[in-house]
């Protein structure tokens, strides 16, 4: 391990101990050593912070830990049923209350960007930013009056300003993330199946995407195609013209934050309805468009109350987005479906399909784990149902199966819990079957409509076209090496593999037995000659028994 690794995990835990989250440190049994050295340290006990509660010291440490911090407790905000209300509080700060750096340090990396003066791109630009997040921080500004509008309703724009050093910060914790999950591949017998390395590349490929302010104005271009006329999501316009990697432009939204309860009751929101449409928006982008906002906290999510019978999603904050493959999009399709229905069966049997479930397994018992865990929760609102503590019940089922996690579905995952928490705190009395079902099944039988067939076929055609141009050569190759007798045909499978192997090992057994009885051979012939004509006789018996033994074994 690298000492700038050890360094950090030092780090990590004496900050922990500084203040005063010793329960922590002493739930961590990486350098216990280590760990019982900062709890005797005079100087870590000269500077403990217990006067602070203990939401407020967890908060504090996530700050001062940096932005890979910060985002788990972000996550950790939006499931108010699992935490304590005290934590749960202190960690919804975390999600827009981030200590800034000095507006003049962002207008200079603007102005660097462009190469020119901030004044000649925007006539105002505030240098108190309106809210500042873990990677990022955002200024207010307005466009100049020949600046064109780029499909925004209004010049007033949010400039979205990388803060500095991030990449030697996040690259640094990712070597931490990399060594711990070698560490737990080595020597946690569930590594096999939790595949803790290939989630760490999973998160650093979507954590190394938010530095690169450039791609998150493309994933909010796609996004508002997306969902350009809808009624139910708005997603700003970006000015393409002045986002580059460090700094972004995007039209300014006005609208109430999702987590401000009293401002939307006051205004008269239709609250239940705002809960369902956030479900429908939720399937729609993951079935339907297969790209989705996956960074849904409270901070991200604004409403527009322009209409409060009819209100309408706003988001911002567009540096996490998901695909998914299509043949995962499928598999998690029919299981979703297959819930709906109550039909256990399918689900696992489709488990057992997808490999997501090691071959042998018996269907019967996974139908039976659960029927266990989802019957209970049908027919019921949202208050009472945890999702968090169906997926807990879940992991159990998958450990006693030995299911494989899947890292490239568990940014869905995590989205799927923050549309839950953003549901409880809504409306808890939503139906999120309900509302699910139908879109669920409005995808499915637009995938199975004969126009989606053709459509899909028709865009194929060049494929298969060009494959079949391919083919001609190959298969004429093919056909002049059978007719000259140098045609040869490569098979590769485990059960070959394992034969081989197997004849391997044999071929070794069998040579040593060889070389033993050959050394006998010698040994017995020998010992004939040296003891006189009547042992001579013997000897000759002696040569025919290890002769014997050889020709056995061959």
């Amino acid at each position: 391990m690298k000492l700038r690794v050890i360094a950090r995990l030092i780090e990590i835990q004496k900050v922990l101990v500084r203040h005063g989250l010793d329960e922590f440190v002493r739930a961590t049994h990486l350098y216990r050593p280590l760990r019982f050295l900062f709890l005797m340290s005079p100087w870590t006990w000269a500077v403990r912070r217990r006067e602070a509660p203990r939401g407020q010291r967890l908060r504090e440490a996530l700050l001062e830990l940096g932005p890979i911090f910060v985002k788990f407790g972000q996550a950790l905000s939006t499931r108010r049923d699992l935490l304590p209300v005290d934590i749960a509080d202190e960690l919804a700060k975390l999600q827009d209350r981030v200590p800034p750096f000095d507006g003049r340090i962002a207008r200079r990396i603007v102005e660097l960007a462009y190469g020119r003066d901030v004044n000649d791109v925007f006539s105002s630009f505030d240098e108190t930013p309106l809210a500042a997040a873990s990677i990022a921080q955002v200024h207010a500004a307005q466009l100049r009056s020949e600046v064109p509008l780029d499909g925004a309703k209004t010049r007033e724009v949010v400039v979205k300003v990388l803060r500095p050093g991030m990449r030697e910060v996040i690259t640094r914790d990712l070597e931490v993330l990399h060594a711990l999950a070698r560490f737990a591949t080595r020597n946690w017998q569930d590594s096999r199946r939790l595949r803790p390395e290939e989630i760490v590349r999973e998160y650093e490929k979507t954590i190394l995407d938010e530095l690169d302010l450039m791609r998150e104005a493309a994933n909010a271009s796609q996004l508002r195609r997306n969902w350009e006329n809808s009624t139910l999501l708005y997603v700003p316009a970006v000015h393409f013209d002045y986002c580059r990697a460090e700094v972004m432009v995007l039209e300014r939204i006005r609208g109430v934050q999702i987590s401000n309860m009293a401002k939307l009751r006051e205004i008269g929101a239709d609250i239940r309805k705002l809960a369902e449409n956030g479900v429908e928006i939720f399937f729609t982008q993951v079935f339907k468009h297969n790209f989705f906002h996956a960074d849904m906290h409270p901070g991200n999510i604004f409403v527009l109350v322009d209409n409060p019978a009819s209100p309408k999603y706003a988001a911002v904050d567009f540096g996490i987005v998901g695909t998914l493959d299509p043949r995962d999009q499928y598999y998690l399709a029919e299981n979703f479906l297959a819930v709906f229905d109550r039909d256990y069966r399918k689900v696992a049997t489709l488990h057992l399909e997808s490999g997501w479930v090691p071959e042998g397994s018996r269907v019967d018992e996974m139908e039976s784990a659960i029927r266990t865990v989802c019957e209970p929760i049908f027919n019921k609102p949202l208050k009472e149902i945890s999702f968090g503590t169906v997926l807990l019940r879940l992991f159990e089922i998958s450990r006693r199966f030995n299911v494989e996690i899947q890292p490239q579905l568990i940014l869905l995952q995590k989205t799927l819990l923050n549309v839950e928490g953003l549901g409880r705190d809504l409306y808890p009395d939503l139906d999120v079957f309900k509302i699910a079902g139908p879109v669920m099944r409005d995808w499915q039988r637009e995938k199975l409509s004969a126009r989606s067939v053709m459509e899909k076929a028709r865009g194929q055609i060049p494929e298969i076209l060009a494959s079949l141009q391919s083919l001609a050569p190959l298969v004429r190759s093919a056909v002049q090496r059978a007719q000259d007798g140098r045609l040869r045909l490569a098979v590769e499978a485990p059960e070959i593999d394992a034969l081989r192997a197997e004849i391997r090992r044999t071929n070794r057994r069998r040579d040593k037995v060889t070389v033993a009885s050959v050394v006998l051979l010698g040994g017995i012939v020998w010992l004939a000659l040296a003891r006189g004509p009547f042992w001579a006789g013997w000897g000759m018996v002696g040569v025919g028994i290890a002769w014997l033994l050889v020709a056995i074994r061959r």
